[in-house]
């Protein structure tokens, strides 16, 4: 592989398509060797992401319907059904029972469910999962619909219990950590606790801010740096092994 084909840091979960400068950012991942995952929110915004993201080195597109829309969006599942076999990976996808959203819990657990059958059924499928005070309910669904051999799970903006960090790890999961999951003594007491091997980066904007602004792609830098200082090793060995678990999860 080229030099400039070898990704230096990873952002696997953010929206590239909710930036107003969506193409300037693929070429900014492209320029930094930045391994991007570009979630969607709704299968209606795969076309367009896949467009814009053909071209690209570092950029792939995930396939997606966020639990949050799905109280407005259910329907759009049987989009994301017709699509699913064009997508390597699947997000953002997932389980949200917060106040704004637990009226559409039920909605939820079907659309969920629903995914990950069809993605046992196919197989190879790398997922970016949203758990927000749902961490259970998810860890719950993997295990009854998508065994470790049919497919891949990436905890997005991971929040729940060390216990449950625990059992996800025995799920074959990843995590994927952000500068906001790190700001907080218990957030960063959790993440101490994630096993090294399972440990990627991701910025989740423009959702997270810095400084009143969107973090954008090349954040992760400073993520590996705090993530090298909460697991006591060398920022350069935190790179490389960010880089070595993307590597092991899209070949498994």
């Amino acid at each position: 592989m080229r030099a400039a084909d070898r990704p230096r840091w990873v952002d696997f979960h953010c929206h590239l398509d909710l930036y107003p400068d969506h193409e300037q950012l693929i070429r900014e991942c492209d320029h930094a060797g930045i391994a991007t995952l570009a979630v969607t929110t709704t299968p209606k915004a795969w076309a367009r992401n896949v467009e814009l993201a053909a071209g690209a080195r570092h950029v792939r597109v995930a396939l997606g319907l966020h639990p949050q829309l799905v109280a407005e969006r259910e329907a759009e599942v049987d989009l994301l059904a017709r699509l699913l076999s064009e997508a390597r990976y699947v997000g953002e996808v997932g389980l949200d029972a917060g106040p704004r959203f637990y009226k559409s819990f039920d909605a939820q657990r079907r659309v969920f469910e629903r995914i990950l059958r069809m993605c046992a059924e196919q197989g190879g499928k790398i997922l970016t999962v949203h758990s927000v005070r749902a961490t259970a309910q998810v860890l719950q669904h993997l295990e009854w619909f998508l065994p470790g051999d049919r497919g891949r799970v990436v905890l997005h903006w991971f929040t729940g219990s060390a216990a449950e960090a625990r059992r996800a790890a025995d799920l074959g999961c990843y995590f994927s950590v952000n500068s906001e999951m790190l700001r907080s003594t218990r957030g960063r007491a959790l993440v101490a606790q994630l096993p090294l091997d399972r440990l990627l980066t991701e910025t989740d904007g423009p959702f997270v801010l810095e400084a009143d602004e969107p973090v954008r792609p090349g954040s992760v830098i400073r993520v590996v740096a705090e993530l090298s200082d909460l697991h006591g090793v060398a920022a350069p060995e935190m790179q490389t092994q960010v880089l070595a678990n993307l590597a092991t999860l899209v070949r498994a």
